[in-house]
């Protein structure tokens, strides 16, 4: 329920957040919200990822429906066994599906948010980006964390016992039967 829940909110928040800026933000000009650290710049992305591959943002929408595929796939494999992998899997499907509308909609991805320092800018990305990014920082946070839990007592300190008695190696699949 959270994973659909959550990429459900993702999605929404994104189409919501999109229709405002578009509806407010529509002038060509980029306005300023915390100096020059943070800008409301209204583009329209027609590629992919960091804005590559200018003209595919259909490529990317065909691209696209088997990624949803394919997390839904992951979900159903993995997510069980961890809500973490759940919430970030439910965050990397709402940031898929928020773009994937912007692409059959209009032919492009709109992107509003431009952060930086000066003339040092990073790309302009949207609400359905900044889930994506979560969703690989949840990743790297559960593939470091993950063979700690996995050869630790449940976090009591104690190191897990295989069952023939010896030690638990770090390379185990799952949890040891104990």
């Amino acid at each position: 329920m959270l994973f659909v829940a959550l990429a459900v909110g993702v999605v929404v928040t994104d189409q919501l957040v999109k229709q405002w800026i578009v509806a407010t933000y529509n002038d060509g000009r980029i306005h300023q919200i915390l100096g020059d650290w943070l800008s409301i710049d209204l583009i329209h992305n027609g590629g992919g990822l960091f804005g590559f591959f200018q003209g595919t943002a259909i490529a990317f929408a065909v691209v696209t429906i088997a990624v949803i595929g394919l997390i839904a796939w992951l979900q159903f494999q993995w997510g069980w066994r961890s809500w973490l992998i759940t919430l970030a899997l439910g965050l990397l499907l709402g940031g898929a599906i928020g773009n994937f509308i912007d692409r059959i909609r209009f032919g492009y991805v709109v992107d509003f948010v431009d952060i930086g320092v000066g003339s040092w800018r990073f790309y302009v990305f949207n609400v359905a980006d900044m889930a994506v990014t979560c969703f690989f920082l949840l990743l790297i946070a559960i593939w470091l964390v993950a063979p700690r839990l996995l050869t630790s007592g449940g976090g009591s300190g104690e190191a897990r016992t295989a069952p023939n008695g010896g030690a638990a190696s770090s390379d185990t699949q799952g949890p040891v039967a104990e």
